[in-house]
């Protein structure tokens, strides 16, 4: 892989990205980690990877929309949970234990919005 997304912010998901990316790649981790990780720089010192962190924000956003605008980005890909607005407390609680639930990307819809 060029390139790899670590945004889920868990020790398993960062650990992937580093086995996935070849050389001359680049790790961007945007996942909010609430423990330490590994770096396994023993396996990646010469490898000439580059690793960026950042909170996904508002400076990133018309990016990100042109990119799903021009078909480079999928953004079906990145939805993992669907609830209706009716279902808000279980959307809610389906991302608070994102790590547990496989949670990416979840989205609200009200049933009466086509």
């Amino acid at each position: 892989m060029d390139v790899a997304i670590e945004a889920v912010g868990i020790a398993a998901t960062f650990d992937i990205c580093q086995s996935i990316i070849a050389p001359g790649g680049h790790i961007a981790n945007v996942g909010v980690h609430g423990k330490s990780v590994e770096l396994h720089l023993e396996k990646l010192w010469s490898s000439n990877i580059t690793l960026t962190t950042r909170l996904v924000d508002a400076s990133t956003t018309p990016m990100l929309l042109m990119m799903v605008q021009s078909g480079r980005l999928d953004s079906k890909k990145l939805v993992s949970h669907r609830f209706q607005l009716t279902e808000i407390m279980k959307a809610y609680e389906t991302f608070s234990n994102a790590a547990k639930e496989h949670a990416l990307k979840v989205i609200i819809s009200n049933n009466n919005m086509s």
